[in-house]
């Protein structure tokens, strides 16, 4: 029988040159050559097209080749992939200097990311969570606030709070959960700005095969750098009626990418993020 390439090549024909494939092969080409299609080209518009011409040539003998339709595209790369999306967010800051259009690039790169590797099982892999994530993304940061779509301390002027590196610190035995913020706070002058660590902790439990469920614990903060002597502070949580009715103390993400370098996370409240192992 004639071999996958030459039948679905896209060569001009030639009837010397252009092989048939025998009346009798029908089982096998269910078995056997349709499988490897649908592995090998995932575009679905040739796929199916080839497959048509494919039994074609078994029920009238005729060959498996179509010359009208343009050569099947190069199988897409993760790598690449990967590359595409670190390049879309990289220069924002972790999204606190992304536009709408800057927005709408990240958004896209990840989900061609997301749709070529398919969907994410932790309950197999819950290993891959394990281990301090870098945070060099977020949609909610274009809010201006700290706190994205959520409550937050908003940045600028009127209250001088910078952004430092954030971390998220994943424990998959003690199902610890932690984001870890570094921030430096402004002060009048002639003093110098104070930095601080802040830590929120959390226990994490996995709902279904793929989303991420956090329950807030507490909030500790760690003076840094000339301050870095003082021990560090817990801050009290308001008593439950106190608190507003967006501040629940847990919330859900969904794990849509992850390997041992990158993890892509959308919130319940429609944020991206992009993770590296850090």
């Amino acid at each position: 029988m004639a071999s996958l390439v030459p039948c679905c090549s896209f060569a001009s024909p030639s009837s010397s040159s252009v092989p048939l494939l025998h009346p009798n092969s029908t089982q096998t080409l269910k078995t056997s050559l349709l499988p490897q299609l649908g592995a090998s080209f995932p575009h679905q518009r040739w796929k199916d097209s080839c497959r048509k011409f494919l039994v074609k040539s078994v029920i009238d003998k005729s060959p498996a080749l179509d010359p009208s339709l343009p050569p099947p595209p190069p199988p897409v790369s993760v790598a690449s992939l990967k590359l595409k999306l670190l390049s879309a967010v990289s220069g924002l800051n972790r999204g606190l200097a992304a536009s709408e259009e800057d927005l709408q690039i990240a958004d896209s790169a990840a989900k061609e990311l997301e749709s070529v590797c398919g969907s994410v099982d932790l309950s197999q892999d819950l290993d891959k969570l394990q281990g301090r994530w870098k945070l060099i993304y977020s949609s909610a940061f274009s809010s201006r606030t700290l706190g994205g779509s959520r409550p937050g301390p908003p940045t600028g002027r009127l209250l001088p709070i910078t952004l430092g590196q954030v971390f998220q610190r994943i424990d998959v035995f003690s199902k610890d959960f932690d984001n870890i913020v570094e921030l430096e706070l402004g002060t009048p002058w002639p003093l110098p700005p104070v930095e601080v660590t802040a830590t929120l902790s959390h226990k994490f439990e996995l709902v279904g095969s793929a989303k991420v469920k956090i329950i807030f614990e507490k909030t500790s903060v760690k003076a840094t750098g000339n301050l870095s002597q003082l021990p560090p502070i817990e801050l009290p949580r308001l008593p439950a009626e106190l608190r507003p009715p967006s501040d629940t103390g847990s919330g859900e993400f969904e794990v849509t990418y992850i390997d041992t370098d990158i993890r892509i996370t959308r919130g319940d409240r429609g944020e991206l993020r992009v993770f590296v192992i850090s």
